[in-house]
């Protein structure tokens, strides 16, 4: 029996039994096995070739991966927020590699992956979903777009693909320490009352993953789900836009339904309706800010600023701009929002915001 047989028998199982507190234990037993053959369907084969056009390599500020159903209009997006033309036509499967483009937007440089479309059973290697998925994985962003005239059941699908293969959408990680021994038994502790996991499901998910000694520590109310997925250590959590897309097909009001959904978006790639708030929405999401560099007595160089991650200190600027900087620095001087008063002396470990302006001072 393949690995897919005991993935399809398992998932059988668990669909037929019920859910009750006799067979909690029997299901997260069931749900570890599972995650278990998923991570090993995940790791590629020694001798497997590989596919054609997929290795790209990583390039620009941040990477976004544009992944949906066939013929939702994946290609015309490409085409329309970048100089790459990504064949674009009215049957599906048009595109049968990944096509990388470039966005230049506030002067970042976004990568976006024109991925071919995802069909159902992707995650078991269906329509070279695997190699679409593990795309995707390296992403920092997940741009799902959608057909806005279809039902929502596009939008469960694909999560649902994504999710077995151990891709969390808009979610965080689970805030439980897990460590492996090499002796003294389980060890497990909980900072917080459980309601959804106790200390028999931890044993038995662990024992079902060969592990008898190890440490544990719940600093938040988690489900066994989360806990399998700590344990397993092989899942991405990744912010993801829902994009819909060829809104002038649909009602005002279904577009206000839409639009008003978490995290997403209504577009017409088409008619380019929208396509400038999408943009500021990837820009948040990324989490990218623009730091601009000033020399003594010179005014600052907003032409060529540097892209960062929200959150940096003034450490990761010293690095952005010279791999030697922060070993000679003695201070800086800040001008924007991150400070009291333009310019504030600062040290290295001060946090930057979106447009400061800054000038170090070496010893």
């Amino acid at each position: 029996m393949g690995i897919l047989e005991k993935i399809a028998e398992i998932e059988r199982e668990i669909a037929r039994t019920q859910k009750n507190k006799a067979t909690e234990y029997h299901l997260g037993l069931l749900k570890a096995k599972l995650a278990k053959y998923r991570s090993q369907l995940l790791e590629p084969s020694k001798k497997g070739e590989k596919g054609e056009g997929f290795d790209v390599l990583k390039s620009g500020d941040a990477r976004v991966a544009l992944i949906g159903f066939p013929s939702v209009g994946k290609s015309t997006m490409l085409s329309t927020l970048t100089k790459t033309e990504s064949e674009a036509a009215n049957y599906e499967f048009t595109t049968l590699t990944c096509i990388p483009g470039v966005i230049e937007y506030q002067g970042a440089n976004i990568q976006l992956l024109d991925l071919p479309g995802i069909i159902e059973g992707a995650a078991q290697g269906k329509g070279r979903g695997r190699q679409v998925i593990a795309v995707a994985r390296t992403a920092d962003l997940v741009l799902m777009m959608l057909d806005a005239t279809k039902p929502n059941v596009h939008r469960e699908l694909l999560e649902r693909e994504l999710e077995s293969v151990g891709i969390r959408l808009n979610k965080r990680k689970p805030n439980i320490y897990f460590k492996q021994k090499k002796g003294g038994g389980l060890s497990f502790n909980a900072t917080c009352s459980l309601t959804r996991c106790n200390e028999k499901m931890v044993q038995t998910i662990l024992h079902s993953f060969k592990i008898f000694n190890a440490e544990v520590l719940f600093r938040e109310d988690c489900t066994e789900d989360e806990f399998i997925d700590v344990v397993t250590a092989n899942r991405v959590y990744l912010p993801c836009l829902y994009v819909y897309n060829k809104i002038d097909q649909i009602s005002i009001e279904e577009v206000d339904r839409l639009a008003r959904q978490p995290n997403s978006i209504v577009v017409s790639c088409n008619m380019k309706l929208n396509l400038d708030y999408m943009m500021e929405a990837l820009w948040e999401a990324l989490q990218l800010i623009r730091v601009y560099t000033k020399k003594p007595g010179a005014p600052p160089d907003f032409d060529d600023g540097l892209i960062l991650r929200k959150g940096v200190s003034v450490e990761h600027v010293c690095h952005a701009i010279h791999r030697t900087l922060a070993a000679q620095f003695k201070y800086a001087l800040v001008w924007g929002t991150s400070t009291k008063y333009s310019p504030q002396r600062v040290g290295i470990a001060h946090v930057m915001a979106d447009e400061d302006v800054i000038q170090v001072v070496k010893k």
